[in-house]
């Protein structure tokens, strides 16, 4: 029997071999990323309802006036970074999980990522242009 013929050692336990690492081999990342943001928006969800609740009903001056306060525009605009990350990756592990074909797997996943940072854009815009007054 030769040295090659010897099974490698380890001085660490099984669980700490395979801790963090899943069937893909990335740990749980994706996981903790979506109740990260969902403990986000939920924090975040109780302000945004105020804001939006003021603004009901009234006329694009009164919208920009409330949004050119500071803290109105950041409040927003933190609730819809979370809310679009949060929609990325719930729909991304749903699309994982359930479409089997590898092209149209990619192909969704692509799309849904597009579409993601294009509600997060189109939405940015839209209380960064009514914050500034323009």
């Amino acid at each position: 029997m030769s040295a090659s013929d010897t099974p490698k050692r380890s001085l660490r336990t099984p669980l700490g071999r395979v801790r963090n690492l899943g069937a893909a081999h990335s740990g749980t990342s994706d996981f903790w990323r979506q109740r990260v943001t969902g403990v986000a928006m939920t924090l975040l969800m109780i302000p945004a309802l105020v804001i939006i609740v003021m603004l009901l009903g009234r006329n694009q001056v009164y919208a920009a006036q409330t949004l050119s306060s500071i803290p109105v525009a950041v409040i927003l605009l933190l609730f819809i970074f979370a809310s679009a990350w949060h929609m990325k990756i719930g729909m991304q592990v749903v699309i994982e999980d359930y479409v089997h074909n590898e092209k149209l797997k990619l192909v969704s996943i692509m799309l849904n990522n597009f579409f993601s940072v294009a509600v997060a854009l189109a939405s940015t815009y839209a209380i960064l242009k009514l914050s500034s007054g323009v």
